[in-house]
């Protein structure tokens, strides 16, 4: 067969006039081996295509040569010839990038590609998607020197800095740069990449435990800078329209993302750095989780008060006094305190008979009091000092050296803990004070100094233990929860939380914001400690409704100093009551909750999604997070104040959205004034969707997906509707890749009078067909149809006049197809 393509290159050359680099001069360009090579008086550029919608730069300097190593990428670029439609002149150099002729043939949107235009003189580089001008270089790569870097107050690790320099357009909108909690918009900060822990912060946190080298713009457009040391993001501080990238050393080099949608433009991101593993499906469950317990009996006493209130758990997670009685002077024995927890094994294997997994938690530091320092001495498994002794000095539990990750023998060292405990039955891992907390800039790791490798620490100590896993436990799939990483963590199924948060109303409120944020840049199970961390707060009313948005988080962890319990079983009658509430509707929301997890893992959609997903020209949404999307269909208001009793919601535009508790419905695309009540948050179902829904269990042990709730919302607006829900065993690792999987669709469609409703499965090649038994409820039904038929049966139904819902009970075999059709009675 041949393709002829008709490709028009559209430019829109009318940029405003901005700084160039006027020192930097071309002189050739050339293409060989999918490389297009740029050379200048001041050294070469190197541009890489891995699709239509990524294309990598690396400035290389006179006297340097390329460093193909990255923390970050896992993607291939192309080798094949891709530069399309060169165009050349006196002023300029044009290229539009094709990578493949078949698969563009196969992809509607391929006229959609990075085009690059650059100028000869001043040098400066354009960068083009679809014909539109997204972003260009000011001044591109260059050395600022006599400009000393601090990274903390007073601490200089750099004489002189490199930095890239591009153009902003003056309305756009910046995210990125990790955790933090300076609003939605980023633009107008300098902001630290030093991963750095903020204990008790409340509504501001300029450096947290999660620094990102990447920066998107509401333009739809996402630059990665990919290089590991420490350095500063410039989001415009000066507002002189700039966005600056800074580090003391490294990679000179950063990839443009982009794609039709946010979602587009997420996927290929994920696709570059790697996709996040399906966490187990217990982990969408609730955690009993304090600072901490103290011993074997606390451990189980507090399971048993779950069990006996008959609210549902399925982990528990042990703090540092699993392995020795004090808080300071223990760390690093990284094995079991027999005085305090005598029949460890006996213990995890117990509470995992009542469906409870074990977490225990870890840290790089070994203490010089510790029971395992000579050890860690004797096999030289510790970063250096500058003259090659052991790295020792103080923090906060005591006087300590850090483990070398990067030295062979200390990541074996270290994963044959993991490994040890894995043996002992814990189903996950915790991994604490990973920015590392304490890390002088004199301290000497095997690949290089504490400066170079800091903000991958977390990183590279998560990919030790997945890659453990991946070796001696190839079929379970790990929980490891992480306080600090970089970017590209995903891949290793890294699972973060934000940090020391203050058990306050202003913790609370800066919540959205982080979790919305690290979603938009891969890491999208970032959660906090529910009901806040840090201070002996006692506030119910705090506390409850923190537990209420959790309930739409990606993970469900309440944690605390002990001072005041975490645990909803030990606190009033009343909070114990309304938490209940918002932990059924966690378990209950298992099978769409599981479906996001599949989703993020295959398309690497964020859980939570800010609005501006939806409206994405809507510029009032660009700095909104006080209502998000919990996937496709979920709207969600969380209460952030106390003793609110009513505030204003954002319904998005383009649906008709439906109250959950009462079925009302609204408009989308206006904001509307609602009434709160104590027991629930404003939470809404777009009109079309269908919500499967389970059982009330105690642990999703007992979750059963043969027998569930499906609830579809119904509106004559929606001719037309079809979703999608994926299963599997919940357990198995690679699930979906090894075939093991089961994909249930359900579309409805409105002709006339007629509502048909159908079902089918997609059935991977190693997973049994069988036998559902649904509970289909149809919200919104007028009046009681006329005539009900599934397949060729005649069935009356439930309906209920007051709810205006009709409820049909469905066997289907899910290796044939059902049809379910009902006559309206409008």
């Amino acid at each position: 067969m041949k393709y002829i393509i008709i490709y028009i290159s559209i430019f829109f050359v009318s940029v405003s006039i901005t700084a160039q680099n006027l020192n930097r001069i071309y002189q050739s360009h050339n293409f060989k081996d999918g490389v297009f090579e740029v050379i200048t008086n001041e050294g070469h550029y190197e541009f890489r295509l891995y699709s239509k919608e990524i294309m990598e730069v690396s400035f290389i300097p006179k006297g340097e040569t390329y460093n193909p190593s990255s923390h970050a990428v896992v993607m291939k670029p192309k080798t094949e010839p891709w530069v399309m439609d060169l165009k050349e002149d006196k002023t300029i150099i044009e290229f539009n990038t094709l990578f493949a002729l078949r698969e563009c043939v196969e992809d509607i949107n391929c006229n959609n590609n990075i085009a690059v235009k650059i100028q000869k003189s001043p040098f400066k580089i354009h960068y083009f998607y679809g014909g539109k001008l997204i972003t260009s270089e000011k001044r591109g790569y260059y050395k600022s020197k006599h400009q000393p870097m601090e990274m903390v107050k007073g601490n200089i690790i750099a004489d002189s800095t490199e930095k890239i320099e591009f153009n902003l357009s003056k309305e756009e909108v910046l995210y990125g740069g990790g955790a933090r909690a300076l609003g939605m918009n980023r633009r107008g900060h300098r902001l630290p990449l030093f991963n750095r822990a903020h204990y008790g912060y409340e509504t501001r946190s300029e450096l947290m435990n999660y620094t990102m080298p990447i920066v998107l713009s509401s333009n739809q457009y996402m630059i990665h800078f990919d290089n590991a040391p420490v350095g500063y993001l410039d989001l415009d501080s000066k507002g002189d329209n700039t966005l600056t990238y800074e580090t003391i050393s490294g990679r000179k080099t950063y990839q443009i993302i982009v794609g039709d949608s946010w979602y587009d433009m997420l996927n290929n991101y994920t696709k570059l750095t790697g996709k996040q593993p399906m966490l187990p499906r217990w982990a969408l469950g609730n955690f009993s989780s304090r600072f901490g317990y103290h011993s074997q009996e606390e451990v189980e006493q507090t399971i048993a008060k779950f069990k006996e209130e008959k609210i549902p758990v399925d982990a528990i997670i042990l703090d540092l006094y699993w392995f020795g009685k004090e808080l300071k002077g223990t760390m690093g024995n990284l094995e079991v305190f027999r005085d305090s927890f005598p029949d460890f094994e006996g213990m995890v294997k117990r509470l995992k008979d009542n469906g409870v997994k074990t977490i225990p938690i870890t840290e790089p530091f070994v203490l010089t009091t510790s029971k395992k320092w000579d050890e860690a001495v004797a096999k030289n498994i510790l970063a250096k000092d500058s003259v090659g002794n052991d790295a020792k000095y103080d923090f906060y539990f005591g006087y300590t050296g850090i483990i070398d990750i990067y030295k062979p023998e200390g990541e074996q060292w270290f994963w044959d803990i993991y490994k040890d405990l894995a043996n002992k039955g814990v189903a996950g891992v915790w991994g604490d004070l990973g920015e590392p907390e304490v890390h002088p800039d004199w301290v000497q790791h095997h690949t290089g100094s504490a400066s170079e490798v800091h903000n991958i620490y977390g990183h590279d100590w998560v990919r030790l233990i997945h890659e453990g896993y991946q070796r001696d436990f190839p079929e379970t799939r790990p929980f490891i929860l992480m306080r600090a990483g970089y970017s590209g963590s995903q891949r290793y199924g890294m699972v973060p939380w934000s940090g020391d948060v203050n058990r306050t109303w202003g913790g609370l409120q800066s919540q959205p914001e982080i979790a919305l944020q690290m979603g938009m840049q891969g890491l999208a199970y970032m959660h906090s400690d529910l009901g806040g961390f840090a201070g002996a707060n006692l506030d119910d009313e705090l506390y409850v409704r923190w537990l209420q948005y959790g309930a739409f988080n990606p993970i469900f962890r309440p944690h605390a100093q002990e001072d005041v319990p975490s645990e909803p079983v030990f606190r009033s009658e009343k909070a114990k009551r309304l938490a209940s509430f918002a932990i059924a509707m966690r378990y209950r929301l298992l099978p769409y909750n599981y479906n996001l997890v599949y989703e993020n893992h295959k398309y690497g959609k964020p859980l939570m999604r800010p609005l501006l997903f939806e409206e994405p020209n809507n510029s009032e949404l660009f700095n909104y997070s006080k209502t998000y999307l919990w996937g496709n269909d979920i709207l969600v208001s969380p209460v952030l104040e106390a003793g609110k009793k009513e505030q204003e919601v954002y319904f998005p535009k383009g649906s008709k959205w439906f109250d959950i508790e009462t079925d009302k419905i609204t408009e989308g695309g206006t904001a509307k004034t609602v009434q709160l009540r104590e027991d629930f948050i404003p939470v809404y179902v777009r009109a079309g969707a269908f919500i499967p829904l389970t059982k009330m269990v105690q642990t999703t042990e007992d979750y059963d997906d043969t027998t569930f709730q499906l609830q579809y919302y119904h509106d004559s607006s929606i001719k037309e509707s079809e979703r999608a829900f994926y299963f599997d065993d919940g357990k198995t690792a690679n699930a979906y890749e090894k075939g093991a999987y089961q994909i249930l669709e359900f579309e409805a469609e409105q002709e006339g009078r007629w509502l048909e409703i159908d079902f089918e499965a997609e059935t991977g090649a190693n997973y049994s067909t069988g036998v559902k038994t649904i509970e289909l409820t149809i919200h919104n039904i007028k009046n009681e149809p006329k005539k009900i038929k599934i397949g060729n049966e005649k069935v009356n139904g439930t309906y209920n006049s007051k709810y205006k819902t009709l409820t049909l009970n469905v066997t289907w075999v899910t290796s044939t197809e059902k049809e379910i059709k009902i006559k309206l009675n409008n």
